[in-house]
């Protein structure tokens, strides 16, 4: 069987720049490897995801975000991870249960304990095995998210990006929350350093747990 690796953290913590590099490296160990994303990569999950972060400034209620989330998971799961890992892959996925914990709990104010049974629900128990929390400040995150969108000429923000730093920082101690939890699974990265420091932390802890040192 494979092993399924998640990807957490908040704003502009570089969650997908780490991906990429530990997919690139897994690929140089010839150890087969998929990454994906939450919401999107199937194609459902590209119209949701286009709803979600994409599209217009309208207001979504917490709970019809919620509901989209879990939609885009439940065939997540069942189209791109579960496949995967019973090929024998890795999977590195950003972003998965935790974060609807984090933004949707720790954030909106939606019930813990309920979020929990949704999210077993729409991923028939699936758990990562593996979970890398990239903290940062929330001005650290931030500031990178606005120095991205000015090299990309733009000045479009997501959902997301355009909520309070309140907000931001309920979701941070929500992530760090679960983080405490689950010290066997989480494992919290640095992500103030730059970001081959981060990647070679990454690095050195999958091969120490995961045992795919080169021999």
């Amino acid at each position: 069987m494979g092993q399924f690796i998640t990807f957490e953290g908040g704003e502009g913590a570089g969650k997908t720049t780490q991906i990429r590099l530990l997919q690139k490296h897994f690929q140089q160990l010839d150890v087969p490897c998929v990454a994906t994303r939450e919401p999107g990569d199937t194609a459902l999950g590209d119209l949701i995801r286009k709803i979600l972060l994409e599209v217009s400034v309208d207001a979504i209620a917490p709970l019809t975000e919620l509901f989209l989330y879990l939609a885009d998971r439940s065939h997540h799961v069942s189209q791109i991870i579960v496949p995967a890992i019973s090929a024998g892959k890795i999977v590195l996925c950003d972003r998965f249960t935790d974060s609807t914990l984090a933004y949707q709990g720790y954030g909106r104010g939606i019930d813990l304990a309920w979020l929990r049974e949704l999210n077993n629900a729409a991923t028939s128990f699936i758990r990562p095995d593996l979970t890398f929390l990239l903290d940062c400040p929330i001005e650290v995150g931030l500031a990178r998210v606005a120095e991205r969108k000015y090299e990309a000429g733009t000045s479009r923000e997501d959902r997301f990006e355009r909520e309070t730093v309140e907000f931001h920082e309920k979701v941070r101690a929500g992530f760090l929350a679960l983080a405490r939890e689950e010290p066997g699974r989480f494992c919290i990265i640095d992500a103030a350093k730059t970001v081959d420091e981060s990647a070679a932390d990454i690095r050195e802890i999958v091969h120490r747990k995961l045992s795919h040192e080169p021999r």
